[in-house]
């Protein structure tokens, strides 16, 4: 895979040094502030050393350690698109392509016009399906190109072009505006309902991927129902409902690219 090296220094954590600079900065006037800003400059200190740290192991080909480093700094909220792109490159040299789809695509969500996330999850997934499509309609895939935050800007710069539109007919009622008020005003209404969508799909609907060799898919949630289908490490699934039997056995009902609907364990797959 071409664009397998690991990438600088993440976002997040340029960010939280950048804050540890302005940090030494004569601008704090009190003791809280400068202990506040103390702390945070050694929180980016310690992810930038395990950053670089995760960055060494990969170069060296030890690729399960680099993904654990990769792996402590989302676990310790240093979330980024550099940070997932490294934990799905260094999954997949590790041989895990499940773990490497799911790292790719949280990555793609932070990003998802970079043309290397893009890249890699594709082919992982041809790894995994023969096919670099994701299993979604194509309609899903277009509005997938922006992030919530970009769509809910675009939303708003529709409704106030919309706005500023009627304001200017008001004033001057000689201009013919009533088709670009109109498509403004489908556009702005297209959008916030996507938004709301977007809203809707983050509490309703909940995708996963399957993080081990091979997983049984079974009619119920019971290791004596019958066998349905089963699934290799990497298939992407939508999860539909959750049982959980015990404080340490749960099942998840879930769809496959095929629209087959089956029960599997929980600690098989990785949930985005």
């Amino acid at each position: 895979m071409e664009r397998g090296r690991p990438r600088p220094q993440p976002e997040a954590t340029r960010h939280a040094q950048n804050a540890g600079e302005a940090a030494r900065a004569p601008l704090a006037h009190s003791f809280a502030v400068a202990v506040l800003m103390f702390a945070v400059s050694a929180c980016a200190a310690d992810s930038i050393a395990i950053f670089d740290q995760g960055n060494r192991f990969y170069e060296q080909g030890k690729f399960r350690e680099a993904a654990t480093a990769y792996q402590q700094l989302v676990s310790a909220g240093h979330v980024s698109a550099t940070v997932y792109y490294n934990l799905g490159n260094a999954w997949f040299k590790a041989g895990q392509l499940g773990r490497a789809v799911a790292a790719y695509r949280r990555a793609e969500e932070l990003a998802p016009r970079d043309p290397n996330i893009r890249f890699n999850l594709n082919f992982a997934r041809k790894q995994v399906t023969g096919s670099d499509t994701p299993p979604s309609d194509a309609w899903k895939r277009w509005f997938g190109r922006l992030t919530p935050n970009e769509w809910t800007i675009v939303a708003t710069v529709l409704f106030w072009l919309c706005f500023l539109l009627l304001i200017i007919r008001e004033v001057r009622p000689s201009l013919n505006l009533r088709t670009p008020i109109i498509i403004a005003a489908l556009a702005a209404v297209g959008s916030i309902v996507r938004v709301g969508f977007i809203a809707y799909q983050s509490d309703a609907r909940r995708e996963a991927v399957v993080i081990v060799p091979q997983t049984v898919v079974r009619l119920g949630p019971l290791e004596d129902s019958r066998v349905h289908y089963q699934l290799r490490d990497g298939s992407e699934i939508v999860v539909l409902d959750e049982k959980r039997l015990n404080p340490n056995e749960s099942w998840l009902q879930v769809r496959d690219g095929s629209r087959r609907v089956g029960w599997l364990k929980r600690d098989q797959v990785a949930i985005l």
